[in-house]
């Protein structure tokens, strides 16, 4: 489907790229945005931050909106992701009278947005994808009006942590033949390249199969999962497992820092965990859990999240349920394929 011209919005009002001085009125955007929709909202002014001058701003596109007071009312994202799949985060005051016009035309600057990177990669089209919390009924109009359809539910998962978790036998190690390792680094803390490019071959070849799968090259998964100010080298780690004699790798998960809630206590995300098909009914994925929930109680954290497909073959919401999870919450993706005029 081709681009069509952007709606206007209301009258007196403009749109522009955001700057450093336009972080805290975007934060106290997304934070009303969230407890208009969903009751509550943990935003972290340092994420938003990242996203619009740090390392995050480097792959995406980015407009805000203002009212003719000039106050803050829309900002949207446009995440050059990957070749052929291109991510939309959109969030507009729902509470303002013109919030369906605001929505429209962010949309529609972003899917041609989307279309000129996708251009610039040589690509005929790309895949939008975008998303909503399920109590964010006005979030699901606009993506509706938009032309996205709802395509995937997504399970956001919480696991409290105790402080006893961290000792020693506490929890249950590997099973023999599999050894859990952080990924090494040189002497200046950089990680070794041939072990984040294991975690990346790992990753890949575990969701080859799994709903909505696609390449992504080695400096695009590293660069993305760079830009979150939440990353740590050390929370990476590699799973081994003996297959005759002959160590080969088995898994991989990657974990990140979550910022600190209503305590004042952070926790520990859980970004991607794979178990190659090598190495599959060894135990690995539980060793690899506990290794973070291990690390995240040494750490003095209180919680592990994580993300899961609610329709997964592999019915891994049982695994987490199994080890303690639970589900906090619900969110969607919506996507909408757009092709380049002929």
């Amino acid at each position: 489907m081709t681009p069509t011209a952007p709606p206007d919005l209301p009258p007196r009002w403009s749109a522009r790229v955001p700057s450093s001085q336009d972080v805290a009125a975007l934060t106290a955007l997304v934070a009303h945005h969230h407890v208009a929709t969903r009751g509550s909202t943990s935003v972290d002014e340092a994420a938003v931050a990242f996203e619009v001058t740090g390392y995050a701003s480097w792959t995406r596109r980015q407009l805000l909106v203002t009212d003719p007071q000039g106050t803050v009312r829309g900002w949207c994202r446009v995440h050059d992701r990957a070749a052929g799949r291109t991510v939309v985060d959109l969030t507009v005051d729902p509470e303002h009278p013109d919030a369906d016009l605001v929505a429209a035309h962010l949309f529609a600057w972003a899917q041609e947005t989307a279309l000129v990177v996708a251009g610039q990669r040589g690509l005929p089209g790309t895949q939008l994808d975008s998303g909503r919390h399920v109590e964010d009924e006005s979030q699901a109009r606009w993506l509706a009006a938009a032309g996205y359809t709802k395509v995937r539910t997504w399970l956001q998962m919480t696991r409290p942590v105790t402080a006893d978790e961290g000792r020693p036998g506490a929890l249950p190690g590997p099973r023999e033949g599999v050894t859990i390792r952080r990924v090494a680094t040189h002497d200046t803390g950089l990680p070794v390249a041939g072990d984040l490019q294991t975690v990346h071959q790992m990753l890949e070849e575990s969701f080859a199969d799994h709903f909505n799968s696609y390449r992504e090259s080695f400096p695009e998964f590293v660069q993305r999962l760079r830009e979150d100010p939440g990353h740590r080298w050390d929370h990476w780690w590699v799973a081994e497992v003996d297959s005759d004699g002959v160590t080969l790798p088995g898994g991989a998960i990657v974990s990140s820092v979550l910022s600190a809630d209503a305590t004042g206590t952070e926790g520990s995300y859980v970004d991607y965990i794979g178990v190659h098909r090598r190495a599959r009914g060894r135990g690995v994925a539980k060793a690899l859990l506990h290794t973070v929930i291990r690390d995240a109680a040494q750490r003095g954290r209180n919680r592990v999240n994580l993300e899961v497909d609610a329709d997964s073959p592999t019915g891994a919401d049982g695994l987490y349920a199994s080890m303690g999870w639970h589900t906090a919450y619900r969110t969607e993706s919506w996507h909408r394929d757009v092709e380049l005029p002929q």
